[in-house]
């Protein structure tokens, strides 16, 4: 029988590959609360809030597959070599340093 081939998933996303999203929904969200104020009246104050609501639940779609694509497109599985293992050794956790609180 063939031996199986193992993987190991690794991430590379990093805060900058999203950092552009974030800074585009935040000016959308911006916006839509300019909008919510220029409407905002005693007469339409409901056209205030549904303006907001509708340009919330609009973007936050596209906001969720920008996020899932940018997520999936740093997700990578690299096959292990035969002497690696996906378990960690004792030996690497006894030279990390246990957490110290600061004052």
């Amino acid at each position: 029988m063939e031996k199986l081939q193992r993987y190991r998933m690794v991430c590379t996303l990093t805060f900058g590959d999203i950092y552009g999203q974030i800074i585009i929904w935040l000016i959308v969200i911006f916006i839509s609360l300019a909008s919510a104020v220029a409407l905002w009246s005693a007469i339409r104050q409901i056209y205030a809030l549904a303006t907001v609501g509708v340009i919330l639940v609009l973007s936050l779609p596209f906001l969720l597959f920008a996020f899932v694509t940018t997520l999936l497109n740093h997700i990578e599985f690299v096959p292990l070599q035969e002497n690696e293992t996906t378990n960690t050794s004792p030996v690497n956790a006894s030279h990390q340093k246990p957490a110290q609180v600061s004052s």
